[in-house]
């Protein structure tokens, strides 16, 4: 460590994973999710705000999830859509014969 000091909630500790932190990241995504409370939103923003690894945790976990969504959004091609129809019904087929 350089003995710089840095605006992480525990200069002490600069490994993220730390017991708080880790308790954070889950809050963090479920932040991103909007499954918070009001609350729990302001405890959680105030820890990014003051907690570098947890900053750079949320901005790749919301880059992560809109990467996801966008390419959810993408249609198959219709010869790979019918490919897969042909090969749902035969499963279904072999289950019903078996």
């Amino acid at each position: 460590m350089s003995g710089q000091q840095h605006d992480h909630l525990h200069p002490d500790v600069e490994d993220p994973s730390n017991a708080e932190c880790v308790d954070f990241l889950e809050r963090i995504i479920r932040l991103i999710d909007n499954e918070l409370e009001e609350g729990d939103c302001t405890i959680v923003r105030a820890h990014i705000d003051s907690c570098s690894p947890c900053l750079e945790r949320y901005d790749l976990q919301r880059t992560v999830k809109s990467v996801v969504a966008r390419s959810c959004s993408e249609t198959a091609p219709a010869e790979l859509r019918e490919r897969v129809r042909v090969q749902i019904r035969a499963v279904q087929v072999q289950i019903t014969e078996g």
